[in-house]
């Protein structure tokens, strides 16, 4: 079986399974899910603020439809 079909078969029995499963289910990752979080490095968050501040200097934006036409064009040439 695949990790995808997994985690579908998981996620169906998640939605149905009585309360005391769910129960012990979390009691077994609780720990993993305190510690999963967004890390991001230093360099990532240096490249997010400097994106920031350019779009607040310029304050240009493009809307998906432009987005998209700008990937046909490219995927065309």
């Amino acid at each position: 079986m695949t990790t995808v079909a997994m985690r579908k078969k998981l996620h169906d029995y998640l939605d149905t399974a009585a309360d005391k499963k769910i129960k012990a289910i979390y009691t077994m990752v609780e720990d993993e899910l305190a510690e999963k979080k967004e890390d991001y490095t230093d360099e990532f968050k240096a490249e997010l603020d400097r994106r920031y501040e350019e779009y607040l200097k310029d304050g240009k934006t493009i809307s998906r439809a432009e987005v998209n036409e700008q990937i046909k064009k490219s995927r065309n040439k």
